[in-house]
């Protein structure tokens, strides 16, 4: 109970965060209305971590269907009002903030799960297998995504005309590109791979070493991401 009691409160804490730090040019009927879901799944988030092992037992499955459904709501929302218009572009924007969500909570809660094992020994490995598996079919689903929107933006980027997107990513300025391959999908993969085997032989400190490692490059690699994606209009 206290590891979902934990996790519940460190994403409110996060979305706390992210609501107070909101660009106030944040504007729009679709970021209004990913900012009414985000509350409410901050809401249902905080209801959660409230009653975790001591009220509302039967009834928190339905509250933190809440939670994810509004999540799911605000990154759609957000994607939406970030792409701005054109069909494809919206469609690889909620693609990738959907697979970048999944990823980042992957990484976070594995990362997580992996230290409770030093305040509880006893518990199965297998929990550890499960998430590190979810982590990796993430990351992949990632990468495909990722790979889709380059295929693309060689294709259509920018849609005015100018520099290509291989002109891009093949001149000095593509260097947050390159980074971005690099620390958010190259060396996760290495990483979660490493915890895999680790996991495998029940090695669990040495698991959590290593997802340290591997939530650090993918949260870099999740803000390189969006640094271009705001200056190229790209969704890797």
């Amino acid at each position: 109970m206290k590891f979902f009691r934990f996790n519940a409160g460190l994403a409110a804490i996060l979305i706390g965060v992210a609501m107070v730090f909101r660009p106030a040019e944040d504007t729009g009927a679709f970021a209004n209305s990913g900012f009414i879901a985000l509350t409410i799944a901050e809401a249902a988030i905080v209801v959660y971590w409230a009653t975790v092992g001591r009220l509302l037992a039967r009834v928190r499955p339905a509250i933190a269907a809440v939670a994810i459904v509004a999540g799911v709501i605000a990154l759609v929302a957000q994607a939406l009002a970030a792409a701005g218009s054109g069909g494809t572009s919206q469609a690889l924007a909620v693609t990738s903030f959907i697979t970048s969500a999944a990823m980042l909570g992957g990484a976070c809660t594995a990362m997580i799960l992996g230290h409770w094992y030093l305040v509880l020994p006893s518990m199965p490995v297998t929990h550890l297998q499960k998430i590190v598996k979810f982590h990796i079919v993430a990351l992949l689903v990632r990468i495909v995504v990722v790979g889709v929107t380059v295929y693309v933006a060689f294709a259509t980027w920018p849609p005015e005309g100018g520099p290509s997107f291989r002109h891009y990513i093949t001149s000095f300025n593509g260097i947050f590109f390159w980074m971005r391959v690099l620390f958010g999908l190259a060396a996760p993969v290495l990483l979660s791979y490493m915890t895999w085997e680790t996991a495998k032989i029940q090695s669990t400190q040495s698991a959590t070493g290593i997802l340290y490692v591997d939530l650090f490059t993918v949260v870099v690699g999740e803000v390189l991401a969006v640094q271009v994606f705001l200056e190229r209009g790209v969704p890797l």
